[in-house]
């Protein structure tokens, strides 16, 4: 079986390729892209096949996927641009004659009222319309997503947000990548399947704060604004208009609920409870 990988070069991908090589997939089968190989050397070093991807290059991707069996397309980092570039990717992988389709998407992504859920949306559409066997993986909120504010409540004491009483079912970048490496490993078993993956215990920012002053050992209060405030806070501090209403609008789909979900999937998944809040916190100190 051989299997690709996009995004190696990131976070969550390069997650990926360890657990699969912890788990004994052997490094010949596995082939790592990204649009910088130099940054994947190490991975060529223990064996693994490393290969240039560019989403905005049709032709990187084509050749990148030749001979897979099976392709995990991890969702591009470019928001507002991933429709065309996830599109590049999945009609890639069918003209390199990729059999199986792995790809990241969002919690809910058909329902969600999340900022980020229409691209997510529109690329689960476009691989459906493929016709080639898939398994999407509706990935929740990351505990590391917070380590911005985390920094800023070390320096601060304070933890700003205008989620409101919203919670949120978090998990860590290793859960997500282990929950991908399982589906990797076995993919006849997860044909044509969709997961919620979330994490266990869906907290409150209350819960959040108190995490975080548990990891930094020292005092986080909470203020909890509204999301005039909010973005007035983040554009006063030296934030784009844009992406403060994109920070905003995180917050927003936060306090409507959609990212509590906790589907009990993700553990089954990995066969583990996921990684506790505050001992991912704690990793990012």
């Amino acid at each position: 079986m051989s299997v690709v990988i996009t995004g190696a070069t990131g976070q969550l991908g390069r997650l990926v390729v360890e657990d699969l090589l912890v788990g004994g997939l052997p490094a010949d089968q596995i082939t790592a892209t990204g649009r910088d190989t130099a940054k994947l050397a190490d991975l060529s070093a223990r064996g693994v096949s490393t290969a240039r991807a560019d989403f905005e290059d049709p032709a990187s991707l084509k050749a990148a996927f030749r001979g897979a069996d099976i392709l995990l397309l991890v969702s591009s980092s470019e928001v507002g641009k991933r429709v065309d570039q996830h599109r590049n990717a999945v009609e890639a992988a069918e003209d390199a004659g990729v059999g199986h389709i792995v790809y990241t998407s969002v919690l809910g992504a058909t329902e969600s009222s999340l900022v980020l859920a229409p691209e997510h949306k529109a690329t689960e559409e476009i691989i459906l319309a493929s016709g080639l066997t898939h398994t999407l993986l509706r990935n929740g909120w990351y505990s590391e997503n917070y380590e911005q504010q985390l920094h800023q409540a070390r320096e601060t004491g304070t933890l700003l947000t205008s989620a409101g009483a919203g919670r949120v079912a978090s998990a860590s970048r290793p859960d997500y990548a282990a929950a991908a490496a399982a589906v990797l490993r076995d993919p006849a078993a997860h044909a044509d399947a969709v997961y919620e993956l979330s994490g266990d215990t869906a907290w409150t920012f209350d819960e959040l704060a108190a995490a975080m002053a548990q990891a930094l050992g020292r005092e986080v209060a909470l203020t909890n604004v509204t999301p005039e405030e909010h973005e007035a806070v983040l554009t006063g501090a030296g934030l784009d208009e844009g992406t403060a209403r994109f920070v905003v609008g995180l917050d927003t789909g936060t306090r409507e609920g959609e990212l509590s979900s906790t589907t009990g999937e993700l553990s089954r998944l990995i066969g583990r409870p996921t990684t506790p809040l505050v001992e991912t916190l704690t990793t990012l100190v």
